[in-house]
């Protein structure tokens, strides 16, 4: 969508949701910012107010259906929404003594859960709004992890290939109603996610680039925003080649740390 007038995001306190804010901030916007933080919420609606947006936060947990699906009933009651960005998530790996059952069950509760609790509601105002010029759009925060398994983050690449395969489909489920759906696949961020990783990290970008090349695959309506494209490409080549020829390097590579 060209020129998105009302956005919700969720995970809007740091990372890329907090630059997607801030990016989209300006005269005539209406920002929804959800997310745990207060102080961290508050902080980053400031920043889009002066900006000239306007801008109201939620502190909410996506995991929290019914909570979500009110947030966004009521954001789209107050200003009918164009771009809802499924954005919240969190991130942890194996560490030195693998993946716990609660820490895989978190991840997939806010990553996946989390998802599908933002997506549908959303999708059930984009259809109220058929038959108007409003056709709305949704963006899925996926990863470049997501392409292939690793040992030290195996609930975490496995929550972001489930959306992003979810968001695929959806797309072309939708594709006839005028719904725009794109996944968004980045690679390593500067982010609160990021600050504790410890092993070297390809490419690495700041956060406001990576909220200028979504707003600009977003507008674009494109079906997957994947970057850098270096890293894009290397993880296309691994998710192709078959296990046997590339499970020594995947058990190579450094663990995540675990919460």
């Amino acid at each position: 969508m060209q020129n998105p007038r009302s956005i919700l995001i969720t995970g809007a306190s740091s990372g890329i949701g907090a630059a997607l804010a801030c990016e989209y901030a300006g005269p005539g916007r209406a920002l929804f910012l959800g997310g745990r933080n207060e102080a961290r919420l508050a902080a980053v609606a400031d920043d889009c107010r002066t900006r000239g947006a306007t801008a109201e936060v939620a502190a909410i947990d996506v995991a929290d259906g019914a909570a979500i699906a009110q947030w966004i009933s009521q954001a789209d009651d107050r200003s009918p929404l164009d771009l809802v960005v499924a954005n919240a998530g969190v991130s942890a790996g194996t560490g030195t003594a693998g993946e716990p059952l609660d820490q895989a069950q978190r991840i997939m509760a806010i990553n996946v859960d989390g998802v599908i609790n933002t997506v549908h509601p959303a999708l059930e105002r984009f259809t109220l709004h058929q038959g108007s010029d409003r056709k709305g759009q949704i963006a899925i925060m996926s990863s470049l992890a997501s392409f292939r398994g690793f040992a030290g983050a195996p609930a975490y690449c496995a929550s972001k290939a489930a959306i992003r395969n979810y968001g695929e489909g959806l797309r072309n489920a939708y594709a006839r109603a005028g719904i725009g759906i794109s996944v968004i696949c980045p690679g390593f961020v500067h982010s609160r996610m990021t600050e504790q990783n410890d092993f070297p990290m390809p490419f690495i970008m700041e956060a406001e680039r990576a909220a200028r090349i979504i707003r600009r695959g977003l507008a674009r309506n494109r079906g997957r925003i994947a970057f850098p494209w270096q890293m894009y490409g290397a993880a296309w080549l691994v998710q192709a080649l078959p296990p046997w020829t590339t499970d020594r390097f995947m058990r190579s590579l450094p663990a995540k740390a675990s919460d």
